[in-house]
């Protein structure tokens, strides 16, 4: 991942990939940072890039035409992400910091004085960001707080990959008590439990200190996280066909935009932001359509069992691209793996993934993406925006996030399989020439696997139809769920219906 920090004080930056976690992921090429000095763009002749704000008022504003320019050196003219820092910005939190460490570039704005000139704001600022209500002397801390957040996610960063996974503010609850050697210090025993072996008690242990310490330190963080265990024990009374969103909550990606669940009724709409995906569940149409209303106006794709949902969110600009079943996996032990070269992909692996994917003709009905794909006989992908092809923008986006492994056979690519933004299992595909190996069996049980690990429960979604797919769910020993649930996407503002 790539910084462009805007600046006055490009120095102050570079120390920021120095030292420590930083500098060594720095040195590895995760990340970098490109400090660009404003004012080598200003045209005043004395090196200014300040001047008085029209209509009086105390202190300098920084100038529209150096800030432009600066920002014009850092993306080249291409469209970059860029966040300008303000007090008047949305709150810095861990869910915003992993949803910008999906971008490969980034640019930070640091201002100076009384703030920047509003036109050169309008121009290029996509994200206003603060780190806290209060105020500095400049941006560039703030930035430097922004970077180490974010960039600690980016994959290989933290060498563990489980660090960024089992860390403060995850699902909801502050982290729990760590301890190290000696056994005991100053009269202080390691908790007994600690010292037992036996992983079940140490992560109940775990859970409940994060309970604690959560309701005691940051009773408005408990709160979120009581209101969300109590969706899910509402929601488990019909798992299978709940499990998207019971996930959604436990894995703290989903929040509660709206619930009649806890009045006994069964509404619930849940918004994945990072994902731009709204997960919908009405009792009958007339409220299915007020809660469609509430549907945020960034969600990209709508995930529904509703079958009169479908003709409501039509009426809201959206259409159907998928129909499928959704299949979990409730058991706790693993499943077996036959083909042992499997390992997590990386964006070095993109041109490989791209020809894997795009290889081999249309099949019956062709593959989907999401749980399962044609893997024992020709298909192609099915993306999941919209139509069939390989959607290579969203390949990178779960390479650079881990979210993608590759089977390997004589040292090729032979086949991929992975998780999506929202947490479901899928984009597995094998090679033409690798199917009917049991390769796709073998992918999709180590992801599976690999779910596991971190406590979650595995589901997926399987196209209708595609018989093959649901064959392999049975042979791993997947439930289907009863409902036929709707992949709903946002059409773009100039597309007519079909």
């Amino acid at each position: 991942m790539k910084f462009h920090v805007l600046t006055l004080f490009p120095e102050m930056m570079r120390c920021c990939l120095s030292y420590g976690i930083m500098g060594r992921a720095a040195e590895k090429g995760l990340i970098s940072l490109h400090a660009v000095d404003i004012r080598d763009y200003t045209q005043d002749r004395h090196g200014k890039v300040d001047d008085y704000p029209y209509g009086g008022g105390a202190g300098m504003l920084m100038q529209a035409q150096p800030v432009y320019d600066a920002y014009l050196a850092a993306s080249g003219g291409r469209a970059v992400r860029t966040v300008y820092l303000t007090p008047q910005g949305e709150r810095f939190t861990q869910q915003k910091a992993r949803e910008l460490s999906g971008e490969e570039e980034l640019v930070l704005l640091c201002g100076h004085y009384e703030g920047i000139d509003e036109r050169v704001l309008e121009d290029i600022v996509t994200d206003y960001i603060s780190i806290g209500d209060y105020v500095l002397t400049g941006g560039e801390l703030g930035a430097a707080v922004m970077m180490d957040a974010i960039a600690r996610l980016v994959p290989g960063v933290l060498g563990n990959e489980n660090s960024a996974q089992e860390e403060s503010f995850f699902n909801d609850l502050l982290e729990y008590p760590q301890y190290s050697r000696p056994e005991v210090w100053r009269g202080k025993a390691v908790p007994e439990v600690l010292l037992s072996g036996d992983h079940n008690r140490i992560a109940a242990w775990r859970l409940e200190q994060a309970r604690e310490r959560t309701a005691l330190r940051r009773p408005d963080l408990y709160g979120v996280y009581q209101a969300k265990q109590l969706a899910i024990k509402q929601l488990s009374a019909d798992k299978r066909n709940s499990i998207h969103m019971m996930e959604s909550l436990k894995r703290g990606r989903g929040e509660i935009i709206y619930t009649s669940l806890w009045s006994g009724g069964e509404d619930i709409v849940l918004y994945d932001r990072e994902a731009g995906v709204c997960m919908l569940a009405a009792e009958n149409p007339e409220k299915g359509k007020n809660m469609a209303g509430i549907v945020p106006e960034a969600a990209r794709l709508v995930l529904t069992a509703q079958p009169f949902l479908e003709d409501i969110l039509t009426e809201r600009g959206y259409r159907l691209f998928l129909r499928c079943r959704q299949v979990l996996y409730t058991q706790k032990s693993p499943l077996p793996v036959r083909h042992r070269e499997i390992r997590r992909l990386s964006l070095e692996d993109f041109e490989e993934v791209r020809l894997c994917c795009a290889a081999g003709g249309e099949g019956p009905g062709g593959a989907h993406d999401g749980c399962g794909g044609q893997c024992e006989e020709p298909g192609g992908t099915f993306d999941r925006l919209g139509g069939p092809g390989v959607d290579e923008a969203y390949l990178r986006k779960r390479l650079q996030a881990g979210a993608l492994y590759g089977a390997f056979f004589q040292g090729r690519l032979a086949g991929i399989a992975g998780i999506h933004e929202e947490g479901a299992l899928g984009l597995l595909h094998v090679a033409q020439e690798c199917r009917r190996c049991g390769i796709g069996a073998s992918l999709e049980a180590y992801v599976i696997n690999r779910m596991l690990e971190k406590g979650w429960t595995p589901y997926g979604h399987v196209e209708e139809g595609n018989e093959a797919s649901m064959k392999l769910q049975e042979k791993l020993g997947l439930y289907v769920a009863s409902k036929t649930f709707l992949w709903m996407e946002k059409k773009l503002a100039n597309e007519a219906d079909v």
